[in-house]
């Protein structure tokens, strides 16, 4: 899913193109992409942009007339700049927004179609949108410690929820966990105030450094390989290969469509997390440490070992 260093630089791609710029029209292919009847969407057409902004994961474009289209990629939609009147052809097209200088495609490589585009007119409905967290590259340190303490969480959950931090989702709060050398399992509420003051610095280093280089490739091409796993990343999607900083094998937690990769060595004091696939499939003898777990490949099981 676009996160908010993803989502900072299509809206700097997005700028130079559609700002003051009229929406002659907008096609849409999927049905189940509008998630808004009232205004209806002909109502944006023949407007200029007036302004962009991000409300977390969401891209609004503000039209004249005090009108929002909001548009949310969710985990595989995307968004490519087109010649005018480009086709919306093939399955993971859903929409087309056409300008007088070109068509911003918005398509979605996924079974499951889950991106959603909404037209709202007025502030006060476009507030809807906001699930009320801060905005972590602007939040003070009393701030940031009130949202993570708020609930009694993992780390790496309520550093990727949108009611306490806008825009983060779970790529960066692998590197973020990784960069303040924190384990993801980490309880909130018992971490010490120097470990809260890491994760604080982590977060907008970790953040400032991508959104940099996102911003920097956008200013040359509008952005065309919007991707969770990024070359340079330091544990994200690197399940297996050796970390950045100590050599050690990435391990990684994975838990309904989601997953947590860290370096056990640089965050967990070599311990490895129970991961519960793993675990069910073990029965309970989960190798603690990397060692043991470097041992278990190397042992073959005894018969009927995660059998039944």
């Amino acid at each position: 899913m676009p996160e908010l260093p993803d989502i900072v630089a299509y809206l700097d791609a997005l700028e130079p193109r559609i700002v003051q710029r009229r929406l002659d029209a907008v096609r849409i292919k999927s049905p189940f992409l509008l998630r808004s009847v009232d205004p209806p969407l002909s109502e944006a057409a023949g407007r200029k942009v007036e302004g962009l902004r991000r409300i977390g994961k969401r891209i609004v474009l503000e039209l004249e007339g005090g009108l929002f289209l909001v548009i949310h990629l969710m985990i595989s939609g995307r968004l490519h700049w087109k010649p005018r009147g480009a086709k919306l052809g093939g399955k993971i097209a859903l929409a087309a927004f056409d300008f007088e200088n070109g068509t911003l495609l918005l398509t979605e490589a996924s079974s499951q179609k889950r991106a959603s585009l909404s037209l709202v007119r007025g502030e006060t409905p476009l507030g809807d949108f906001d699930r009320g967290g801060i905005e972590p590259l602007e939040a003070a340190l009393p701030a940031f410690r009130e949202a993570l303490t708020r609930e009694s969480h993992t780390v790496k959950r309520a550093l990727t929820d949108p009611r306490l931090f806008s825009g983060i989702g779970n790529a960066y709060s692998d590197e973020i966990l990784h960069r303040a050398r924190l384990s993801p399992a980490k309880l909130t509420r018992k971490m010490t105030d120097e470990e809260v003051q890491r994760l604080y610095r982590a977060t907008r280093e970790t953040l400032e450094t991508w959104t940099g280089r996102l911003r920097a490739a956008a200013a040359r091409a509008f952005p065309g390989k919007v991707t969770a796993f990024r070359e340079g990343m330091a544990v994200h999607g690197r399940y297996g290969k050796p970390c950045p900083d100590c050599g050690t094998p990435v391990q990684r937690i994975v838990y309904a469509a989601n997953e947590a990769n860290y370096c056990p060595r640089c965050q967990t004091g070599g311990k490895l997390l129970a991961d519960r696939a793993l675990s069910q499939l073990l029965r309970g003898d989960w190798p603690k440490t990397l060692e043991e777990l470097e041992e278990r490949k190397k042992t073959p099981s005894p018969p009927g070992r995660g059998k039944g």
